[in-house]
This record gives C-alpha cells, structure tokens and sequence, in this order.
C-alpha cells in the first residue's frame, strides 16, 4: 500500500469527473484519432484524465480523494425548468464506453466515486465540500467556473487551463482580486445574464456587461431589485419584464449544498494500492503508472 500524501496537514480533493472526462476526450480527439486498447475500446480519456488528475494529485498532495459524477437521468433542476442543458449534444460514440470505465479505473485508483441521484456533480461537490472544510482544506477539480460560488477560507477552487498542470487557483482573495467579485455574487450573475451552456436564459436582453456592472453596484439581486427606481429606464423594464425567469435562473444557477450523501471524510482517504494501480493500468494500456504510484 501506498503511504498517504505528504502534504503536511490533511486535505480532501474533490474531482469534477465529468468535466476532467469530457476536456481529456476533446483534447485527444480533435484530430480524428482516438487511441483504443488492444481490445479495440476507446481509452483517450481515460489516459487524458489519469495524466491531469494525476498532475493536479502531485502538486495539491491531499490526502483525501473523491471523483463526483453526474447520473444519466437528469437533476431536479429539470422539474423547475425542462429546458435546462437541453441544448446539448449527445456524447461522443467513442466517449460514451469510458463513462463506467474510469469509475472502475478510479476505484482500482483507491479513489472514492460519489454520485447522487436527482442532483448533478456540482452538487455533490458542493455538499461535501461545505461538509469536509469544518474538518479540513478543501480542494475542488473542475473546469466549471460555476463552482466558484462555494470558495471561502477553507474551499479553494482549482480550475484546469489549457494544457497538462496549468490552473488559476480560487481563493476568496484571488477571485476578488481577478473579478472583483465574491463568491456569492457568481449565482447573482448567472441569475441576470443565465447560462447559454445550461441553456436558461436570465433576464432577456442583459448580458455579461451589464449584468456584472449591475452585481459591482448593487452588491446582489436583491440590491438591485431594492433599488429598481434608480436604475436606467431601459434596465428597469427589463428587470421588471422577466422577474419570474430571474427567480428562476438564480435557483437554477444554485449549488445546492445538501445533498443526500451519508459519505464520511474518513471514508475517503486515499490508500492506493500498487498492483491494483499496476492492473488497471494495464487494461486499459495507460504507460505513466509511475506518475501515480513512483
């Protein structure tokens, strides 16, 4: 068995799968190729994801590991508005065999695979994250910059740039300094411009101009709807015209932070074992074990 990563002082690392899935298979693919094991099944993202999971695992040293995974069948944001990622494509063919693939790649990995029906990944970071930090630091791998909204002073947020170990780390210092923003305020600015990605639409005919100069001015949604009187007319009409959807498109836009997941932070410490490491490996033909185990 592996010992636990010297990173001083316990962390967890919490792993937006999908989101490390989905940028490991375009990054692969994009050219018409997609590498296949010997077996004929496609592992192009299941090699991108070990090698940033890997990079970000190496550089944070936690010594707690969960992959969250979004469910096939939807989340209950979907109740309140059907439309919600409705606009989105099917997956890949040759991404589709790798979703259940690299769940059992993660468990030979000795990492805890968390998923929860009705609710998305985000979610599921979001309970744990809110959950872990009384208890530890707190580390979140994504590329959703949705996920900002849960920085504090315990919850750092780590998004993947372009390129293997490249990433702008969230603090709530460094989101203020690079956005002028607070956590809180990244739902209120998604309730006002929406989210062309998860296709709700805001309020209509205000985007990410005016929406943000709205949030710097009047703190939240709930300032600028206080202070209504004293917006341009034309912002006004707008506000007031598609109240309902702006309720709405915050609610949407919400992590919602308590999910039914009985999961422990004791149960998530990471303990790889080698010749599982070494087996799994195998299968799917990935060549850089020594990233992980040394």
């Amino acid at each position: 068995m592996l010992k636990e990563s010297a990173g001083g002082t316990p962390s967890v690392l919490l792993v937006d799968g999908m989101a490390l899935l989905f940028r490991a298979y375009f990054a692969s693919a994009y050219s018409g190729f997609v590498k296949r094991n010997r077996d004929g099944l496609p592992v192009n993202a299941i090699h991108g994801f070990l090698r940033y999971l890997g990079d970000a695992v190496r550089k944070i040293k936690p010594t707690h590991l969960v992959c969250c995974w979004d469910l096939g069948g939807g989340s209950f944001r979907m109740q309140h508005f059907p439309q919600y990622k409705g606009n989105r494509p099917e997956a890949p063919d040759d991404l589709i065999p790798q979703f259940e693939l690299i769940k059992t790649v993660t468990e030979h990995f000795g990492i805890v695979n968390v998923s929860c029906e009705g609710y998305e990944a985000d979610d599921c970071i979001g309970t744990l994250a809110r959950r872990f930090a009384a208890e530890t630091d707190v580390y979140v791998l994504t590329g959703d910059h949705d996920l900002l909204q849960l920085v504090d002073d315990r919850i750092t947020v780590v998004i993947m740039k372009k390129g293997h170990g490249n990433y702008a780390v969230y603090t709530p210092a460094y989101l203020m300094e690079e956005r002028q923003m607070k956590p809180a305020q990244i739902v209120d600015l998604k309730g006002l411009m929406g989210d062309a990605s998860d296709n709700y639409p805001g309020v209509k005919g205000i985007g990410e101009k005016t929406a943000l100069k709205l949030i710097l001015e009047h703190d939240s949604i709930d300032g600028i709807l206080e202070n209504l009187a004293n917006l341009p007319a034309s912002v006004r009409k707008k506000i007031e015209a598609d109240l309902d959807m702006l309720h709405l498109s915050r609610q949407l836009a919400t992590i919602h932070c308590e999910a039914p997941l009985s999961i422990e932070l004791s149960e998530c410490l990471w303990m790889a074992d080698r010749d599982k490491i070494t087996s799994i490996c195998e299968r799917v033909e990935f060549r850089d074990a020594l990233r992980w185990i040394g």
